[in-house]
């Protein structure tokens, strides 16, 4: 989607004349996007986010309105690009140990690419914030709380299909995987490569498959 762009009312009347400069609206998300990826909700300031966007502040707020609601528009990008292959991986058909195991897998490639910011976008996003961010921590508090929750509704499914052993705490090790997820997006921004987030994967792969039912 192209926006024309509000010219800027410093500019010269000559300039002014001219017809508004456009944009394309989901380069430029995808741009604000890896700015508060990179920077983080509080770090990333309106100068940064239209300087990587290419646009004028005025025209920030006429297309997306906020900060807070640029900031949510890029999260729900990222889950349905960058983070989409974790649901993806989560869903699929297979057992549920299988589907944990190509999560975490995946997760430890994904974290640790070149070329952009290191772990994920909302795992460890808005944990503290000013009083007046509060309405942003608790939107990102919700999201990883559906990560969570879809982590444990996948492992009751694989206890009622009986790949699972019956008394397997659902929730509990949900918990775990995803504290696993978050403790390599920690350690991928903090230099961690793929071959070491790997490593992390595999303890955490092997605890799920203990409690792997075993076949009849």
């Amino acid at each position: 989607m192209i926006i024309v762009e509000n010219s800027n009312s410093l500019e010269s009347p000559s300039r002014r004349r001219g017809r508004p400069r456009a944009f394309d609206r989901d380069v430029a998300l995808a741009a604000a996007g890896e700015t508060f990826w990179r920077l983080g909700y509080e770090g990333a300031s309106i100068a940064d986010l239209t300087a990587a966007m290419g646009i004028t502040p005025q025209s920030l707020y006429a297309a997306f309105v906020s900060k807070a609601d640029l900031y949510r528009e890029a999260l729900e990008r990222y889950r349905q690009e960058e983070g989409a292959a974790a649901g993806r991986n989560l869903n699929g058909e297979g057992h549920v140990v299988d589907a944990i195991a190509k999560l975490l897998r995946v997760s430890a490639h994904e974290f640790s690419l070149p070329g952009r910011p290191k772990g994920c976008m909302i795992s460890t996003a808005v944990l503290t914030c000013a009083v007046e961010n509060d309405a942003i921590a608790r939107h990102v508090t919700a999201l990883r709380s559906q990560t969570l929750s879809a982590l444990e509704a996948r492992l009751r499914r694989g206890i009622e299909e009986g790949e699972l052993r019956e008394h397997t705490d659902a929730s509990g090790l949900g918990r775990f995987i995803g504290a696993i997820l978050q403790g390599m997006t920690v350690q991928a921004q903090d230099g961690a490569g793929e071959a070491d987030l790997l490593a992390i994967a595999e303890f955490a792969i092997a605890e799920v498959a203990r409690h792997r039912r075993a076949a009849a």
